[in-house]
């Protein structure tokens, strides 16, 4: 990894370390699925939609949110990043129309 990369994700994990706090989540949850939910939103940014790609991870923490407890909340997230796996390779985009 590059000096700027380097810098860049430690960035990242001050960011997130403070969002954590403020919305009272288990930094733990985050770590377990920090791989996988970036691959997915690279994923789905280069694939299906580059604006949708925020919005899936959104919509796997929004899904993995009514678990209760760190271990099923990191549970529900890699179910989550399971699930939309299994959506991309179904997606046959569209046509565009002429």
């Amino acid at each position: 990894m590059s000096g700027d990369e380097t810098e860049k994700m430690a960035t990242m994990d001050r960011w997130l370390d403070e969002v954590c706090r403020e919305l009272d989540v288990d930094r733990s949850v985050l770590d377990a699925g920090t791989v996988s939910m970036l691959r997915l939103i690279k994923d789905v940014a280069h694939g299906p939609s580059r604006p949708g790609a925020p919005m899936t991870a959104f919509l796997v923490g929004l899904a993995a949110g009514s678990a209760v407890g760190a271990q099923a909340q990191a549970a529900a997230v890699a179910d989550g990043i399971a699930g939309v796996d299994r959506a991309l390779t179904r997606w046959d985009a569209p046509a565009p129309n002429p």
